[in-house]
């Protein structure tokens, strides 16, 4: 039997707290995107203390992306519209981060290859969420209302990665990571395409 995300057994605890509050599912998806747009247009200012406090942001719009299907199962308040909401925010939350790290990195090193990255990792997270739609309604087919999830293993899952965007960013290595980042999620996105085309 799959083990239930860690961070989605934490929010599953902690979503009782506002079950009993007018706040909706929805609500909650749309907070988690204001706060990665918010957290990652600050990673373009070129400034540390901002980038680290962008990272923070994002870090917690991903954790924060958990409370929706939480609370609206225990609302009651589950809905197709709810499932692809929640699909298209995170699609546009990594594809953002994407594009404001190549334009934060641009005038270093990197040069133009921060643009090739940004462009790769922004395409491939827009593509992804599609190739997992796909793969949700072909493992998932009478459920339309629930993910299915990213591979995992412990209770961890491949997108929980992006919680280390944090420590590594205030350990001075956000190049390296967005460098490792753009290139895998190249490597993630064609997972998909194979996994959704070649193997169902």
């Amino acid at each position: 039997m799959k083990i239930t995300p860690w961070d989605q057994q934490i929010a599953r605890k902690l979503v009782v707290h506002i079950a009993q509050t007018p706040i909706t599912p929805n609500q909650l998806t749309l907070l988690s995107l204001f706060l990665a747009i918010i957290g990652g247009a600050m990673l373009t200012l070129g400034n540390m203390v901002c980038t680290n406090w962008g990272v923070g942001l994002f870090v917690l719009a991903r954790f924060l992306d958990h409370f929706d299907g939480e609370l609206a199962r225990q609302k009651g308040m589950t809905s197709r519209f709810g499932y692809y909401l929640d699909y298209i925010a995170g699609g546009l939350s990594y594809s953002f981060l994407f594009i404001c790290l190549g334009i934060g990195f641009y005038k270093t090193e990197l040069g133009n290859w921060s643009i090739a990255l940004a462009a790769t990792g922004a395409f491939s997270a827009i593509i992804s969420m599609f190739t997992n739609l796909g793969l949700d309604k072909h493992l998932n087919p009478e459920n339309d209302q629930d993910a299915v999830g990213y591979p995992g293993f412990a209770g961890f899952e491949l997108e929980d990665g992006i919680y280390l965007i944090a420590p590594i960013t205030w350990a001075g290595y956000l190049l390296p990571f967005f460098i490792a980042a753009g290139i895998c999620a190249g490597i993630y996105c064609l997972w998909t395409v194979i996994n959704l085309f070649f193997f169902r």
